[in-house]
């Protein structure tokens, strides 16, 4: 297994689409800096609760800033080129021919692609942490919404959290997406799928929002008085998702 996700690595770090991906989320890191700075560091927790940004609250607003972007366009940039292009090309056949666990290598692709939101959410922390050092107002407390107030420790463990649900909801994009790639004949039916899906969840039921609104929908989870709790619709879409990928994967015909 080990060597099946340092092969996955490196096949993926040699596509030119994940270079390029990697340098236009870093540019758009440091594009937010000069945003959030003529806009005077105001940022939101949701459309009608404006909140000025600080060294304690920065990491969270500025997934924010940018959790539309990761969702919609690079999450599922980078997974179809990774399921699909490969399937599609017939690199994947050549990788098939030997004697390779079907299940092992999918999970070896769906674990790097974890490892590649993992990057972004560490790459978006520090940047966060950073401006809101360097740029906005040191402060010994802050209160998030519908929070009392916190200090470091407790903005460090509700950053903690509200990260820790983002990991969630984008690997579950990434599962869904994983999907949605080896059902579809092309990378370009596969994106358009896909985003098809995260879209159609939102009028498909409001409780699915957290697809489309990711940020705003966790605010709300830990604001601790929101009445609806999506945690419990988000891992059992996970869960789902992953046992339909596994069954595919046991019966799709991918050499011939």
């Amino acid at each position: 297994m080990k060597q099946l996700i340092l092969s996955e690595i490196e096949r993926t770090f040699k596509r030119k689409k994940t270079i390029i991906v990697l340098f236009v989320y870093l540019f758009l890191l440091g594009f937010e800096c000069l945003f959030l700075m003529m806009g005077g560091g105001t940022s939101f927790f949701d459309a009608e609760h404006s909140v000025q940004m600080n060294s304690l609250n920065s990491p969270t607003l500025y997934l924010r800033e940018l959790a539309f972007v990761l969702t919609l366009i690079f999450i599922p940039m980078l997974v179809v080129d990774s399921f699909n292009g490969e399937y599609t090309s017939g690199a994947l056949r050549f990788v098939l021919i030997r004697p390779q666990s079907r299940l092992k290598l999918f999970f070896a692709k769906w674990c790097v692609q974890g490892l590649l939101v993992i990057i972004a959410l560490l790459l978006t922390w520090g940047t966060g942490l950073l401006f809101g050092k360097l740029l906005m107002p040191n402060v010994e407390q802050t209160v998030f919404l519908g929070r009392a107030s916190v200090g470091q420790l407790g903005a460090f463990l509700y950053t903690l959290k509200f990260y820790g649900i983002s990991f969630a909801i984008f690997m579950t994009v990434v599962t869904v997406a994983s999907l949605v790639s080896v059902l579809m004949p092309n990378s370009i039916l596969s994106y358009i799928g896909l985003i098809a899906i995260l879209i159609g969840s939102v009028y498909a039921s409001d409780q699915l929002m957290f697809f489309f609104s990711v940020t705003d929908s966790i605010f709300h989870q830990l604001s601790g008085k929101s009445s609806e709790n999506f945690l419990f619709l988000l891992f059992p879409i996970l869960g789902l998702s992953i046992i339909i990928n596994i069954t595919v994967w046991k019966k799709k015909e991918w050499i011939g």
